[in-house]
Parts: C-alpha cells; structure tokens; sequence
C-alpha cells in the first residue's frame, strides 16, 4: 500500500514529466553559486540600507524611515526575484 506522499508524486510526475528529471552534480554545483552569489548581494544591499536606516532613525524624519523600510524589502524581493530566474535558466539548461 502506497502512502500518501507517493501517491502525490506519482500524480506530481504525470502532471509535470519535467519535474522527475535528476539535477547532475554540475547543475548543483551551479545552483549552488548562483546561491552564494546572490545571497552575498541581498548581505551587501541590507548592510548599506541599514546604515541609511540607522542615520534616519537619529533624525526625525519619519518618512525617510519608511521609505528606507520599503526600500529594504523591495531590493530584497528584486535581487531573490532575479536569483530565481537565474537559477530557472540553470535549470532549463539543464538536459
């Protein structure tokens, strides 16, 4: 008797056949570092924005302070946005 789990994939692999193919160690190893890559980036845009935060938030402007707020999480959606499709290409390249 099958669990549920396997009954969902069997039905996950007839509705979607590209979804079974294996990832080679090389296309791992290159989702892999798109990863690092972008994971450094999103590190680099949260430190020079908070520095920005903290300057505003000594001030009295709360507008700024959202805005830099807004900021923050708009760059951070952007650049996994831009991770994902990277690794969406990575993955279609793959044979």
């Amino acid at each position: 008797m099958k669990s549920a789990y396997e009954l969902a994939m069997e039905r996950l692999s007839k509705s979607d056949p590209e979804s079974s193919r294996s990832v080679t160690p090389e296309t791992r190893a290159r989702l892999a570092e798109v990863d690092r890559v972008f994971k450094g980036r999103i590190a680099e845009r949260e430190i020079f924005l908070k520095e920005q935060l903290e300057r505003a938030l000594s001030g009295t402007d709360a507008d700024e302070v959202e805005k830099i707020r807004k900021q923050v999480a708009s760059e951070r959606a952007r650049l996994e946005e831009e991770r994902e499709a990277e690794k969406n290409r990575i993955r279609g390249a793959n044979p």
